[in-house]
């Protein structure tokens, strides 16, 4: 990698850890809005440094955020909330022709992942008053908050950057 991009890594690594930190609140628990998520779409236009500062920045985000959160980190959220990233990053930029289309399986991804293993150590959300199983109403959750963080929100901020560059 070139020192630009390291550099940018870093940047985005940072941006990511700091958003999830300062907004703990809501980026942890069975409902959340990960607005860090938001940086992921730009793997479209920056490409391996946006994958490897987004996962390393969850990677961090994920231990002191949940320090902040639940008084410890959770090692399985760590690593498989830091692999989601990895993954969904990477669809995004194999996909960067297809943005809309990579937002939307990037939060599918995430939604999958993190709900597949949150409903272990956080109660489910009532979805509707649906009777669904835990796994299900975290999986239906953090895909939601996921299509708002990613397809929404970083796919606007991905079509505002691309007109101005």
């Amino acid at each position: 990698m070139k020192p630009r991009d390291i550099s940018l890594a870093a940047v985005f690594a940072a941006l990511y850890a700091v958003l999830v930190v300062s907004l703990a609140p809501v980026s942890f628990g069975p409902v959340q809005l990960r607005i860090a998520d938001c940086l992921l779409p730009l793997a479209a236009i920056f490409g391996w440094p946006v994958i490897f500062g987004a996962t390393v920045g969850c990677l961090i985000g994920n231990f002191a955020g949940g320090i902040i959160a639940f008084g410890a980190a959770n090692p399985i959220d760590v690593v498989f909330g830091s692999i989601a990233n990895l993954i969904a990053t990477y669809v995004i930029y194999a996909l960067r022709r297809r943005r809309l289309l990579g937002c939307i399986l990037a939060s599918v991804i995430i939604g999958l992942i993190v709900g597949g293993y949150l409903w272990l150590f956080v109660p489910p959300p009532d979805i509707a008053g649906l009777a669904l199983p835990a796994w299900a109403a975290t999986v239906i959750s953090v895909t939601i908050s996921s299509l708002i963080a990613i397809a929404f929100l970083g796919y606007s901020l991905l079509l505002a950057l691309s007109r101005r560059m």
